[in-house]
């Protein structure tokens, strides 16, 4: 007998239902660009009925919309309507002082924190699913990390939505002060345009001094 495979948010949802009762999916984004914040988002369902399961059947790993940031800007207001949610960022001091992986971590526990504060969660019940190879360091939950998580489970795949539109919206509204960085197309990324911009007209505030080291390794002064 042919098995019909399960659309990709009822295994979504079942991922995270395995794990408990209340589970919380936490993703970033902006780890790799030479400038702005890392952001990220905590996302918790409370109602998984099939109303809501309707509203947000499309969402999957953000970075399946690359194409088409429309379509994910409509599925961050979805989900937003139906989860509890939070978005924080780490700055790039921050990100220079510690590193980006650290950064990236410590903005994961700034969203869980802010959103479990928001909500009263039982913390016996429990569970916060972090997207990577790592779990939240210092923190007293119950975590598990997923490797590519955002395409196994709802919550983080939500957060990597969430955290990515948030992202982009933030660097679009910076490029309209630094113009020269083509940050509204880019979005702090380095493409060549990027690079060129930084060799022609040096550095700004808002990048990262810790990143710069290899693409203006001619330079003797980014500052």
């Amino acid at each position: 007998m042919k098995i019909l495979r399960q659309s990709k948010i009822e295994e979504l949802i079942a991922f995270d239902c395995k794990h408990g009762s209340v589970t919380i999916g936490t993703d970033e984004a902006g780890r790799g660009p030479l400038a702005g914040p890392v952001i990220a988002s905590a996302v918790y369902f409370p109602d998984l009925s099939q109303e809501v399961c309707e509203v947000i059947k499309f969402i999957d790993d953000s970075k399946k919309f690359s194409s088409n940031p429309k379509l994910r800007k409509e599925l961050s207001e979805s989900i937003k309507s139906v989860a509890k949610y939070s978005i924080q960022e780490c700055t790039v001091e921050e990100i220079d002082k510690i590193n980006i992986l650290q950064a990236s971590l410590l903005a994961m526990k700034k969203s869980c924190e802010d959103l479990i504060n928001q909500i009263s969660l039982n913390k016996e019940s429990l569970i916060i699913l972090v997207d990577g190879n790592f779990i939240i360091p210092r923190y007293d939950y119950k975590q598990k990390a997923v490797k590519k998580g955002d395409t196994l489970s709802a919550s983080i795949a939500a957060a990597s939505i969430l955290a990515k539109v948030h992202r982009d919206e933030f660097m679009q509204g910076l490029s309209e002060d630094f113009p020269q960085y083509y940050w509204h197309k880019n979005k702090g990324y380095p493409t060549p345009a990027h690079i060129e911009a930084l060799r022609a007209h040096g550095a700004c505030k808002w990048h990262r001094k810790t990143f710069l080291g290899k693409v203006l390794c001619e330079q003797k002064k980014l500052f």
